[in-house]
């Protein structure tokens, strides 16, 4: 139990897909305009990260290396990302046409989104058991949930501050997304198997 608090937390903070790994930085700063786009797009990531780290496992360890195809796991890795991509987008479309439309192109893109096809490749590079691919999943799903979460808090608020025209939009958004990942770079210092007890 420790071990996956280790995981999790780690996924989270110091192995931030966003911040720390730099993966994922087109929906990023894409939908993080607005908090609700950004919770939309966070969910919606953790839905297709979680299931596809389990179902990416799978198919490693009951598909690929079996038939020793292991030459095949990117786009294996791909076409199951894709499907569950298509799941969610269907899902989203029924359930609100508005989050759909506020996601645009970027509802899409989870599928070519390196951070999604990143956790995948990394439970099978970190030989992780079904459990702690499933724990690795969320983590980085969550990571990159509270990420595009603060991004959105801070851009909404930006918007209300007295900026330099030269600064506004895109520059702005990149100082503001450095500064982030300098901040979360304090959680570098953590050592959190020793405060888990490992």
């Amino acid at each position: 139990m420790r071990e996956l608090l280790v995981i999790f937390f780690a996924g989270v903070l110091l192995n931030n897909f966003i911040l720390s790994r730099f993966l994922g930085i087109c929906p990023f700063i894409g939908v993080s305009k607005r908090i609700e786009t950004a919770a939309g797009m966070g969910m919606a990531v953790i839905f297709v990260m979680a299931v596809a780290s389990v179902i990416t496992w799978a198919v490693q360890y009951y598909i690929l290396v079996p038939l020793d195809l292991g030459y095949l796991q990117t786009i294996a890795f791909i076409l199951v990302i894709a499907a569950l991509v298509q799941l969610v987008e269907m899902v989203i479309l029924k359930v609100s046409p508005t989050l759909y439309q506020a996601l645009g192109i970027y509802l899409p893109l989870i599928t070519t989104n390196c951070a999604v096809l990143g956790v995948a490749i990394i439970n099978i590079r970190e030989n992780y058991d079904i459990i702690q691919t499933a724990v690795n999943g969320i983590a980085g799903a969550a990571g990159f949930t509270l990420a595009i979460i603060l991004f959105a808090g801070i851009r909404e608020r930006l918007d209300f501050a007295p900026i330099p025209e030269a600064l506004k939009g895109f520059p702005l958004a990149l100082i503001t997304a450095g500064l982030m990942s300098i901040a979360f770079l304090g959680f570098t210092g953590f050592k959190l198997a020793a405060l888990f007890g490992l």
